[in-house]
């Protein structure tokens, strides 16, 4: 009788091991927002999906999210709408090596920051010809946008930029440390690491606008591009709104994830949306109503549909 049960309790647990659900996310540097959304996420999908669990992970960004959803393991991951749509399609950093990502959520839009100090004297895109610049991590959807934008602006990045390659809190300790003289930082609102550089005393940021720039990008590139603005209340000395160019953020998982778990992962962010807002304001971006087809640069998943249906969105 002792041995039935035991082989009972065995077999319920080696069922629960099998039923486990184990997720990675991908995220993206700890200056950005990706990771702190992402750890939000991390902790909603292990605290209230049965048999899930999360963990999220610090990567370069969107591109590097994305190389990991190819890899055919567990990944979900934050991407903006241009790095997507070329890994469906295996374009530039995807050349030869296509990834079929499904859209998950749309999310929020990823604002460009130009960013630079009154002390470089740097007053428009032009003004960066010969200047030290960041223009993002590598692996990062900074990069493959600020190389949009500067080719846009009609500069060469090779060799009318001194280019560095470095994630957004890299490059505020350069500001810092005066070893670049601006750099570019594609993200959320608002952005840890340029709330950083902004309070820093005896610093005084300046915004570089860059919105006028949209229509040649996606002339080039396909409509993925719109204008948009960085109101002067959200980093310490602005003196004036920052008209930026945009492109939304989506959550993207692989073609190959089974439907109910897409269904559970949307699920879970609708239903425990108010603790997500909690680790960053731009969840309250979320809604019903942004999640159509021609929001994304890459096809809904299935399970996603299925959910977003019951709430009422058109497919």
């Amino acid at each position: 009788m002792k041995i039935a049960k035991l082989l009972a309790v065995l077999l319920f647990s080696s069922a629960g091991i099998a039923s486990a659900q184990n997720i990675s996310v991908g995220t993206g540097g700890t200056g950005g927002v990706y990771y702190p959304m992402g750890g939000g996420l991390a902790s909603v999908l292990s605290k209230h999906v049965p048999g899930m669990q999360a963990t999220a992970e610090v990567t370069g960004g969107s591109v590097d999210n994305i190389n990991l959803i190819g890899t055919g393991k567990p990944y979900i991951g934050f991407s903006m709408a241009d790095a997507a749509k070329d890994a469906l399609e295996g374009k530039d950093k995807f050349t030869n090596k296509k990834v079929e990502l499904r859209t998950l959520l749309v999310l929020y839009p990823n604002r460009m920051h130009v960013v630079t100090t009154e002390a470089t004297g740097i007053k428009s895109m032009k003004d960066l010809k010969g200047k030290r610049v960041s223009t993002g991590s590598p692996g990062s959807a900074t990069e493959v946008m600020a190389f949009r934008l500067i080719e846009a602006t009609g500069l060469d990045k090779d060799k009318d930029v001194k280019r560095e390659r470095l994630s957004a809190a890299e490059s505020v300790n350069a500001m810092k440390d005066r070893k670049i003289d601006a750099f570019f930082w594609v993200g959320g609102l608002p952005t840890a690491a340029v709330t950083d550089l902004a309070n820093t005393p005896g610093t005084k940021i300046v915004m570089i606008d860059n919105a006028a720039e949209v229509a040649a990008m996606n002339k080039k590139y396909g409509n993925l591009y719109y204008a948009d603005t960085i109101a002067k209340s959200v980093y310490a000395g602005m003196t004036k709104d920052n008209q930026v160019s945009a492109v939304a953020n989506i959550l993207v998982a692989s073609a190959s994830m089974p439907d109910d778990q897409a269904y559970k992962i949307v699920k879970a962010v609708f239903d425990h949306q108010k603790e997500l807002i909690a680790t960053h304001t731009e969840y309250s971006s979320i809604s019903v109503g942004i999640q159509k087809p021609g929001n994304s640069s890459v096809p809904f998943h299935p399970g996603a549909i299925k959910y977003l249906k019951e709430r009422g969105a058109k497919f």
